[in-house]
């Protein structure tokens, strides 16, 4: 059920497509047909849920605690958490509000403050394509082990055996790692060799598609009922997994040593980059898709405390992932560890069969029984004797054995699968696991499809009027151009769009958002919008966090990300099969044409959009004569002679669409007053969805 037009002011009602109130009097809505309502939440946990579900993705459990552990443990949580109140939050609340205040999608939005700024919600649009391409391909990949994961013993436990002999290319390297590059990626040895497609994967791809196509059949009416599930469940296993890691050895170990804070890190940018970065795509910042959720909200919602409640819960997720990863693999590098103990025992006993040693070598513990021997008392031997022992002993670190930090589909599908082939029952905690890596991608591909179709079938009746069509064409095409990273070669490019196909354009949107909204829309202005939607004005430490500190944070960090590629030719680690290891390539010179394809074409939007309108305004005045005022600039009209006459722009609304001319209402007209001047009813039109 359609939810009714939402209040703009006590006794004035907007049309669910328009920030503008009804450009006739009462005596001229005789015979008009109201347009169809605007889709709403059906409740504000759905809502919630939502906005929660598209925030916490895959990110927060095998990108975090990565960038926590190599950037300072402790010190890089403190760094976070100031960015994330300093520029986070704000941000986050600006996309809330604008969305809720115009209930519009991205390009709706932006078009609202200025028509020349349509771009930038075309560029989020564009980006959220490309994200919806790869980020399929990993849910993709989480079906393909969940459905192995309900056998026993797991295909990744042991290296498989041609005849008598073991695979050589899994003994040099591990079973899971084996499994993860042979079985299921088939991959080449670089991006050069593209190689057949994976029939597996593709099918796994296709089932993807048609699970996200299926829960955005009906738009949010559908997705929202999904959210219930996957937004809820992946906490659920978290808290699972947290309790049973504290209680395996060596879980302790590897909290200390990712807590453990390291505050000289603060001196350098490197870090501060990463932080930002994190905190940016945490949020979910440009993608167009809080815009698009929060725009079926009330206007009376309080989107302030949404933004501080997301953020924190997110934040919280962040460390709870945390805590769960480094106790797993705390345990594994305790099982490694204990591993080359035995490895070293035997030597020694070896060494003590062929021929009496010095008695002063002699460790104090039973080496006829290895696994009887504490970890720290054989590192403590070795430290003082391990030299003069003949036989090539090693040092066991577990601190050197966290030090291989490992981070995206390293962690989820080797590192963490590793570690739980060591827990008893691993087939039931492996399809856990995996089908909480599901659905937390799902989630957050709702959203991002969400910061596609809303803009879109906002702005375009043709496509509002089969949305459900435009839905289903989008995850055909979706798939068939995902069909590229289902060939042997596809993890590279999965890579390649996971590192630059976002990261720069995204930047680059939520710079013109934050100076769009506090220069050229005003601070003071937005602020007074929110204060008549929620009743109550914002603290104005936003205006200033808006305007300087947000704005000026995501110039640096747009300055450090160009910095990089520049000085930094772009490079991808790839699988040598020969000697079962990854190295690390310099992309080819047609994939950094690739790159640069990508991101001109994702941020080109923004400057067309603009260079459109602005030939579209000199036209308009040249061929109507309406207006003398061409700059586009906002204005407020101290009387109905206005350079864009009020009146005219009525009759010329109430002629084109056959409505019958009477007294227009007051707020209609200090609306179109507000308009930029110099611009035809067709540009008002255009700007307002009417």
């Amino acid at each position: 059920m359609e939810k009714p037009p939402l209040p703009y002011d006590d006794d004035t009602v907007v049309t669910p497509d328009s920030q503008l109130c009804s450009l006739a009097g009462e005596g001229s809505q005789e015979g008009v047909v109201e347009p169809p309502a605007r889709d709403g939440w059906d409740s504000k946990l759905e809502y919630f849920l939502a906005q929660v579900g598209f925030s916490v993705g895959l990110g927060n459990v095998w990108r975090f605690p990565y960038l926590c552990h190599q950037n300072g443990g402790g010190a890089f949580l403190l760094l976070y958490v100031l960015l994330m109140i300093l520029v986070g939050i704000p941000l986050f609340f600006l996309e809330l509000a604008a969305g809720q205040s115009i209930r519009q999608g991205s390009i709706g939005v932006w078009k609202h403050i200025s028509p020349k700024l349509s771009g930038i919600g075309y560029s989020s649009c564009v980006v959220c394509f490309f994200v919806a391409l790869y980020y399929n391909v990993i849910i993709g990949w989480s079906l393909f082990y969940l459905g192995n994961s309900f056998q026993y013993p797991l295909p990744w436990e042991e290296c498989p055996k041609h005849g008598n002999t073991t695979v050589e290319e899994c003994t040099a390297s591990s079973p899971t790692t084996y499994f993860w590059f042979r079985k299921a990626l088939d991959i080449t040895d670089s991006i050069n060799e593209t190689g057949e497609f994976n029939p597996v994967i593709t099918c796994c791809l296709l089932a993807a598609w048609t699970i996200v196509c299926m829960g955005m059949f009906k738009g949010i009416k559908s997705s929202g009922k999904v959210m219930y599930f996957s937004s809820i469940f992946p906490y659920v296993v978290l808290l699972c997994f947290l309790i049973r890691g504290l209680m395996l050895d060596g879980a302790a170990e590897g909290i200390k040593y990712m807590f453990y804070p390291k505050l000289e890190i603060w001196g350098e940018v490197q870090v501060w980059r990463q932080a930002a970065t994190q905190v940016f795509f945490a949020l979910g910042l440009g993608f167009g898709s809080v815009i698009a959720y929060s725009s079926y909200n009330p206007r009376s919602n309080n989107c302030h405390r949404d933004a501080l409640t997301v953020s924190t819960i997110n934040f919280l997720t962040s460390v709870l992932a945390s805590l769960v990863v480094f106790a797993v693999l705390g345990f594994r590098a305790r099982e490694v560890a204990m591993l080359c103990v035995t490895r070293n025992l035997e030597k020694l006993s070896e060494q003590f069969s062929v021929g009496p040693l010095d008695r002063d070598l002699l460790p104090g513990f039973n080496i006829s029984d290895p696994s009887s021997v504490p970890l720290e008392a054989y590192r403590d031997w070795f430290t003082a004797h391990g030299a003069k022992v003949p036989g090539n002993l090693t040092d066991c670190s577990l601190e050197e054995e966290m030090n291989k930090g490992v981070e995206g589909t390293g962690l989820a599908f080797i590192a963490f699968t590793e570690a739980m082939t060591l827990f008893p029952g691993s087939p039931f905690w492996s399809a856990l696991f995996f089908l909480m890596l599901l659905n937390l991608g799902l989630s957050t591909m709702f959203g991002t499809l969400e910061g596609i179709l809303t803009p879109l079938t906002d702005n375009f009746k043709v496509l509002k009027r089969h949305k459900t069509k435009l839905t289903v064409f989008s995850c055909i095409i979706g798939f068939l151009i995902g069909m590229l990273f289902t060939q042997r070669c596809g993890n590279y490019f999965v890579m390649m769009f996971d590192d630059y196909s976002a990261t720069l354009p995204l930047i680059i949107v939520v710079v013109f958002e934050c100076f769009s909204v506090s220069w050229v829309y005003s601070a003071d202005r937005f602020l007074d919008d929110i204060e008549k939607m929620l009743h109550w004005r914002p603290p104005v430490i936003y205006k200033y966090l808006w305007k300087y500190v947000c704005l000026l944070a995501m110039l640096g960090l747009l300055g450090a990300s160009l910095l990089r590629m520049c000085f930094k030719r772009p490079t991808y680690t790839a699988w040598n099969r020969e000697t079962a290891s990854e190295v690390t390539l310099d992309y080819p010179d047609w994939a950094l044409a690739v790159l640069a394809v990508l991101i001109i074409f994702a941020t080109l939007p923004v400057p067309l959009g603009y260079v459109h309108s602005t030939l579209r305004n000199r036209t308009r005045h040249n061929s109507s004569g309406i207006g003398t005022n061409t700059r586009g600039v906002y204005t407020k009209c101290s009387t109905v002679e206005c350079d864009t006459p009020v009146a005219a722009l009525l009759d010329e609304h109430l002629e084109r669409n056959g409505i019958p001319k009477g007294p227009p209402s007051p707020l209609a007209e200090e609306n179109l007053r507000l308009l930029p001047q110099g611009e035809g009813v067709e540009d008002i039109e255009d700007s307002t969805g009417l």
